[in-house]
């Protein structure tokens, strides 16, 4: 499959990223209003992107609980990007490990820690803040992680945090100027989105210079690495257990959601900007791509 898209060099790349670091970061503690009242009124995310939106169940809710259940929803979408957060940066530490501290490429992987280690405390004080329960992957997809932020390296390494990164961003962008949701929430995802477009940037160069070193063999196991990945985030956001907030049984939640055509639009939405990208540099195919239509990222 013939690959598009280029990349500049490393080091001038990374020297852009760490002036634009300089410039535009944020620190929450300073830049968010943690102490401001909640708005009764409001939800934490766009009703029509939620789970449930457009089911049986979500017509028999109130407009209250819907807004209580945009609370859950949103707390565990934020908790699963912690998580994979935590991963990330201990992918990056093995990543940097190797380089030439000396150069910017180098040092650019070492500010992004940073960003990342700001970005998941600023995602925990969210979830204290709105008194949400612990929300997170599965224990089983937990435990299987410790094992992939050990080995993962090169193109799928870097298209598996661009799968987190990328579909969250589309969801947080569109709420972060919109007066209608909670202030909490759009103050946070602002200063995420505009962080994360330099991680972004760095990751999809990164995949553009490593994807033609791959092997066949090397093709083949990075689709189906990151085709598992990609799956796994994905299909975790959602914490069942966040129907219960509402009185719904959580399985039956989850059925709902699994059966929701709305829903499944809303994934291929979350994916318009990333997957294209993969296709192009040839990661998504082969065996894999069943992963990638169950979970509704290339739509049905």
């Amino acid at each position: 499959m013939a690959r598009t898209g280029q990349a500049g060099d490393r080091d001038t790349t990374a020297a852009r990223l760490l002036t634009s670091s300089a410039r535009n970061s944020y620190d929450p503690d300073l830049d968010v209003d943690w102490a401001a009242p909640l708005a009764e009124d409001k939800p934490y995310m766009p009703l029509e992107r939620m789970s449930l939106y457009g089911t049986d169940l979500w017509e028999r809710l109130s407009e209250r609980q819907r807004i209580e259940l945009s609370k859950h929803e949103i707390a565990s979408i934020m908790s699963v990007g912690l998580w994979f957060e935590i991963i990330l940066m201990q992918m990056l530490t093995r990543y940097a490990y190797d380089l030439d501290p000396r150069s910017p490429h180098a040092q650019y992987a070492l500010t992004e820690i940073g960003d990342e280690t700001r970005h998941s405390v600023m995602f925990a004080r969210t979830a204290e803040r709105l008194g949400v329960p612990r929300y997170g992957a599965p224990r089983l997809v937990h435990n299987l992680a410790r094992a992939f932020k050990a080995t993962a390296s090169g193109p799928s390494m870097f298209a598996c945090v661009l799968v987190a990164e990328e579909t969250t961003d589309r969801l947080q962008r569109s709420m972060m100027d919109d007066t209608g949701i909670q202030p909490l929430i759009r103050a946070v995802n602002r200063i995420h989105v505009i962080e994360e477009a330099r991680h972004v940037r760095y990751a999809r160069e990164e995949i553009i210079r490593g994807m033609p070193k791959l092997s066949r063999a090397g093709l083949r196991l990075h689709r189906w690495r990151t085709a598992v990945v990609s799956y796994a985030v994905v299909e975790c956001l959602v914490d069942p257990r966040v129907y219960a907030s509402v009185g719904i049984d959580p399985a039956e939640g989850r059925a709902a959601a699994a059966a929701n055509p709305h829903f499944h639009a809303t994934r291929t939405w979350m994916g318009e900007k990333v997957v294209p990208f993969l296709r192009e540099q040839g990661l998504i195919g082969g065996t894999g791509e069943r992963l990638w239509r169950r979970c509704h990222l290339l739509g049905s």
